[in-house]
């Protein structure tokens, strides 16, 4: 089997394929591709195919953002766990980080993407670039098909970057320069209704006021206690931009969510969001980073067995709202 630079070439168990809409940058498709030629496939096959050319995989997804494999034979969380221990990637659990997400564990390793309502739309980020802490990649697997709805909108920030310098450059400047603060009201038991209602005892692994303010001191993090014992965490000043090998830079960072979606019962997004060095966010650079980030964005549709890989440093995702049951689940790695 033999790798081209942008996937593998044929055979006899996985092809790339085209995608309907599928956009092409600097060179390569986005997303990348393969589906399972074999309906009758097994979980060994699939085996064999991803240990001979993981290496490959991982420099695909570090390349293009994105790589789909759509038709798996894959229909349980202990089988999607299997399917990522194949890649020999290390974990990154749900309970070191720091991610704002309700999620709900099936593996040490697989957990839900997110247990917001169908209704709520959880806009495009890098997987916990609003905190010092983050995953390299993730992967999703679709064990359940909405109704209707409920794609992964996925954006390469390379790309977006480079739109930015082109049509602001003021902005990509402040931006790369001061870094970003980000501000998030947290409860003190999980809230279900929210994109983004982790408590701050689940966030930060502590159960008592006083150790939430030692780990906020440990994290440079400043708090400060509200209503109902919830509390406001500001993070220190963190990096917009990042500069991958090859001094490829991209726009690494949670601004378009946090400017455009960071709204629940404690939240607002007007107060989310500032410069590193606490200086008002600019709203026309923030509001033309979102726009072009949506017009760059590409919809993941999801059937049962894809899994999606996605390098957490090159690309952002969300979720679009649907109806019915959507059971998608997710694995991170360090």
């Amino acid at each position: 089997m033999s790798i081209a630079r942008t996937g593998y070439s044929s055979s006899e168990l996985m092809v790339p394929k085209e995608l309907d809409d599928q956009p092409e940058h600097y060179g390569y498709p986005f997303p990348s591709a393969y589906s399972c030629v074999n309906e009758e496939v097994g979980f060994a096959e699939v085996s064999e195919w991803i240990s001979s050319g993981r290496d490959e995989l991982v420099a695909e997804a570090a390349d293009c953002g994105v790589v789909l494999f759509q038709g798996l034979p894959l229909r349980t969380p202990d089988d999607f766990h299997s399917f990522v221990e194949l890649f020999d990637l290390p974990a990154f659990t749900y309970e070191d980080s720091l991610s704002n997400a309700v999620r709900v564990n099936y593996t040490p390793r697989v957990f839900s993407a997110n247990e917001a309502p169908s209704e709520v739309t959880i806009n495009l980020h890098h997987e916990m670039a609003q905190t010092p802490i983050y995953p390299s990649k993730l992967f999703f697997f679709c064990q359940e098909a909405p109704d209707s709805g409920g794609a992964t909108p996925v954006c390469r920030s390379d790309v977006l970057w480079d739109r930015l310098v082109d049509e602001n450059p003021g902005f990509a400047n402040r931006c790369e320069e001061k870094g970003l603060k980000y501000s998030h009201v947290m409860p003190p038991f999980e809230d279900f209704r929210s994109g983004m209602g982790r408590s701050w005892k689940s966030t930060f692994s502590v159960q008592t006021k006083d150790e939430l303010e030692s780990r906020m001191s440990e994290l440079r993090y400043s708090l400060e206690w509200m209503e109902g014992e919830c509390a406001r965490a500001t993070t220190p000043a963190l990096p917009a931009v990042r500069t991958l090998a090859g001094g490829r830079k991209v726009f690494f960072n949670q601004l378009v969510a946090a400017f455009t979606a960071w709204d629940d019962s404690r939240n607002e997004s007007a107060k989310a969001l500032t410069f590193g060095d606490g200086s008002p966010m600019d709203l026309e650079g923030a509001r033309l980073a979102a726009e072009l980030a949506e017009e760059l964005t590409f919809d993941l549709s999801w059937q049962p067995g894809d899994v999606a890989l996605i390098d957490n440093f090159v690309a952002m995702h969300g979720r679009r709202t649907f109806v019915g049951k959507r059971k998608v689940l997710a694995s991170l790695v360090s």
